[in-house]
């Protein structure tokens, strides 16, 4: 489970009396989620989140994921955010942390397929370590991904590349290809006029 202060960063950058960002308290599932969410802040990117330890671990997108193996996409670590954020879409308002409109764009479970020496390393572990490969059951994208940390420091950087497998399409672009909500359908502007 995750310790006391895992969510400490998150809730610090927020207001929840201002954003109707979840604050936390969803308790796990039984298969771990994943979600990407489609945020317009100051630039549009993608928000990837795995669960791990009772959290989502984060990292922002630039592109959004591929489907194609030969594309290495830019992923820059977040802070943790709490389960109930990957039901989350809607406005955050202006002043606050990371304010613009968010998208829940894929969602599903995950299987992690991370091993070292024929042994499983669970995920946060595999994250502290710099690389971490797993398989998703997203409605969008599916398939065995990877994770690994390029950069430490204070530019760390991360890289995300789609796994050669049955799931693998050079020729698909699923961001461009299906903007819309996994939730209620909508596309980012809906949702910010929806506000």
């Amino acid at each position: 489970m995750a310790g006391p202060d895992t969510l400490d960063e998150y809730r610090e950058k927020r207001d929840f009396a201002r954003t109707p960002e979840p604050p936390g308290g969803r308790a796990a599932a039984s298969r771990p989620i994943f979600v990407i969410q489609k945020h317009r802040a100051t630039t549009l990117h993608y928000d990837f989140r795995l669960e791990a330890d009772g959290v989502l671990k984060s990292w922002a997108v630039p592109k959004g994921p591929s489907a194609n193996p030969k594309e290495k996409r830019l992923a820059v670590p977040t802070e943790d955010h709490p389960l109930d954020y990957a039901d989350f879409e809607g406005v955050i308002p202006e002043g606050s942390y990371g304010a613009g409109t968010v998208l829940a764009w894929d969602r599903g479970t995950y299987r992690n397929l991370t091993e070292k020496e024929g042994r499983e390393i669970g995920v946060a572990e595999a994250v502290r370590r710099g690389h971490v490969s797993f398989w998703l059951e997203g409605e969008k994208v599916r398939g065995g991904y990877a994770l690994t940390r390029f950069r430490t420091g204070k530019g760390e950087a991360w890289l995300l590349v789609k796994m050669d497998d049955a799931e693998a399409d050079p020729d698909r672009n699923p961001v461009v290809a299906e903007p819309r909500s996994v939730i209620s359908g909508r596309t980012l502007e809906e949702i910010a006029e929806g506000e």
